[in-house]
Parts: C-alpha cells; structure tokens; sequence
C-alpha cells in the first residue's frame, strides 16, 4: 500500500475520502476497522467510491429475502443445495470492488470464501435515483456475469417487477417477474419468491433522498 494511502487508511476512512485514488489490491488491504460505518465502499475504475447505506426500504425486503431463503434451507429436502446467504457483501470484479445487497452461495459443500467462492445468485434492490438505475441494471450486470455470477436479481419497487439476468451466448438474456408473479429457478430447487411480498416490505417505508457525501480527505 501506497504510503499516502496508509496514512489516510491509519487516520480512517469514510465520506471525505470520495474520490481517493488506489488499486484493487489497496482497496482489498484496508481494514474494516479503519472505515467509518454508516457507509457502503466501492473502488470503481480505481476510484474510492462512498455512498450512504441502504435506506429501509431497500433493507426490509432484502431482510424479508434472507428469511425466506433461509427457511427454505433449513426446513424444505433440497435446501442443503444453499452454503450460505449474507447482505451487503464485496464482489470482485475485472478491475472493480462492487457492493452488493445479497449473496446467495450454492452449490459448494462447505462455508463460501467471500473473497475467493463468486456468489451463484446476486441481488440487488434498485435505488431512486437514475445514476444508481443505469449502475444497477448495466454496469453492474455486465460485471457480475463476466465475474461469474450465474443469476442476477434486480428488484425494482418503482417499476414493480424484478428482473432476473443470466449469460448467454449472445449476451445477457433477461426474465421479467411481474409484481404478482412468483419466480423459481434450477438454482435453488424447491424455492419460490413472491414478488408482491418483498414489494410489499419496500412500500412500508417512504422514500427518501441519500444525502450526498462530502468531498475532501477525512481526518
């Protein structure tokens, strides 16, 4: 690590270090100790990224999703096929570290390595505003399928439908899950999500607007 970047990492970092320049191997190396909470980081083209965490209604639906998930590993004959799910987790990208809402690991037999085992499924609950749209449903889904990722889940409570995406020869291939439709997949046999339930979860909350974190070096 760069010695500016150790100096700032040592000092802590959060919202005033927007902006910082570093590596993937940097950015991999800082301690979860050094940054300041209340916060999602992201390293985007060799760029720190900070933005605020997630509202509630983007935390009560993906709360509601690791419940049903895990009920279905725990109580239905083929759950054991789920190693694990967890919230707002790293995934390593080509050349970037992007935050996700959910991982979903299948598949593996064992405990997944976050930082080694790419997720079977990713999920992510759509934010309001239109830079956080076109990163969720472009940017975003072209790095997690070339990362590997088999599944990715947009859930969107302002269009009132999830999008599923998967590789395919000719690029991503989509499936639209309307608002009362219930989706299944191979990857989870047994598991059916009820769209209307995490949309309903989303809608207890009211919107409200992500403030914009401050620029500079924090101290």
């Amino acid at each position: 690590m760069s010695q500016e970047i150790a100096g700032r990492a040592r000092r802590r970092v959060g919202p005033r270090s927007a902006g910082l320049l570093m590596t993937p191997e940097e950015f991999d190396a800082l301690p979860g100790s050094r940054l300041v909470g209340g916060y999602r980081y992201e390293l985007i083209r060799g760029i720190l990224i900070v933005t605020p965490a997630p509202g509630n209604a983007e935390i009560d639906p993906n709360q509601y999703l690791g419940y049903l998930l895990l009920m279905h590993q725990e109580g239905h004959p083929d759950g054991s096929i789920i190693d694990k799910t967890l919230p707002e987790q790293t995934l390593a990208t080509a050349a970037n570290r992007r935050r996700c809402d959910r991982a979903i690991w299948v598949g593996l037999g064992r405990v997944p390595d976050p930082g080694r085992d790419v997720p079977a499924i990713v999920v992510e609950f759509v934010s309001a505003s239109r830079r956080d749209r076109r990163r969720d449903y472009e940017e975003k889904r072209d790095e997690y399928l070339a990362a590997g990722v088999l599944e990715y889940w947009i859930v969107d409570r302002f269009q009132r439908n999830m999008t599923v995406y998967r590789p395919g020869p000719d690029g991503p291939v989509a499936t639209a899950v309307p608002a009362s439709g219930t989706y299944t997949t191979g990857l989870l046999p047994g598991f059916s999500l009820p769209l209307n339930r995490l949309l309903a979860k989303a809608d207890d909350w009211p919107s409200r607007r992500r403030r914009k974190p401050p620029t500079g070096a924090d101290r």
